[in-house]
């Protein structure tokens, strides 16, 4: 099972020693969650607005360079926004060059996002429903292998913590729900790429990964008995985990801030513990 641990930052350009550099590299490759428990986020006072009031209906504002910010309604500033969340990204980046500084050269900068709405009692589809255990797969922007890299910050202003459940090892996932998976039919690929669907070529391993979410979260018999443990990560703290290797679920919280970062599988200390690697072992030809 997944477990989180502890790094001692306080600081996000805080200079690493070696050691953290090594521990946090290996257990991020491990399938564990890299914790720090000292690392907030400031918010400037005019951005202290945008934990006030309704939060409308939007579960993730996003943000990207070429694209700007979507998904905001007239309860949220765009302006401040705008700041925000490439202040954000920015400062995530300048995280992991000093806490995993191989990685740096390799990352490519995904969407920051504001997550305004308490998970609790919020309406959803069982696809979208995060309360469920789960492994990241992005339907419409595939990563063809990549490792997705993702920082949390909860600014939640009032104390309430954002609980994470944390479950079973990939590999005991994949064993459990990959020997069911449909193969992807020929050509479907190009045609979703062409009817704007997906935003590049999907990958075989993009169309298992979706698989195993899917088949995750539609298992209601799996998700009741499954190993698993909860965490309260305390407003003021962060956290960074490869979203596609460990099983997670948001059960509740209000107000956090999110990074991805997509990052090539050569990158890594490990290929071989790569979710690319265990699928291409399992199914015993390549994805991507």
């Amino acid at each position: 099972m997944s477990q989180l641990v502890d790094v001692s930052l306080n600081r996000w350009d805080a200079p690493c020693t070696t050691a953290q550099q090594a521990a946090a590299r290996q257990a991020l490759e491990d399938g564990h969650v890299v914790w720090l428990p000292g690392l907030g986020f400031d918010l400037r006072e005019e951005e202290h607005a945008l934990l006030d009031g309704a939060a409308g209906k939007a579960k993730n504002i996003s943000w990207e360079p070429l694209r700007g910010v979507r998904g905001q309604g007239p309860a949220h500033d765009a302006a401040l926004l705008a700041a925000l969340m490439p202040r954000y990204a920015r400062q995530s980046r300048t995280l992991l060059g000093g806490l995993l500084p191989a990685y740096l050269p390799h990352l490519q900068q995904g969407k920051s996002s504001f997550r305004p709405v308490e998970i609790t009692g919020r309406a959803s589809s069982w696809r979208k429903d995060d309360t469920r255990l789960h492994v990241d797969s992005f339907p419409a922007s595939p990563t063809q292998g990549r490792r997705i890299l993702r920082i949390f910050t909860n600014i939640h202003p009032r104390g309430a913590p954002r609980v994470w459940k944390l479950g079973a090892p990939f590999a005991q996932v994949a064993q459990r729900f990959l020997p069911s998976a449909a193969r992807p039919w020929p050509g479907a690929a190009a045609l979703l790429q062409c009817l704007h669907i997906t935003k590049s070529r999907r990958t075989p391993y993009d169309h298992y990964m979706l698989q195993l979410h899917d088949a995750m979260k539609a298992d209601l018999a799996y998700q009741a008995q499954v190993e698993q443990h909860m965490h309260a990560f305390a407003p003021g703290q962060s956290w960074i985990v490869f979203t596609d290797v460990v099983s997670h679920a948001a059960l509740r919280g209000q107000h956090a801030l999110e990074q991805t970062w997509l990052l090539p599988v050569k990158a890594m200390t490990e290929p071989d513990k790569s979710p690319l690697a265990m699928l291409e072992r399992q199914l015993k030809r390549p994805l991507a």
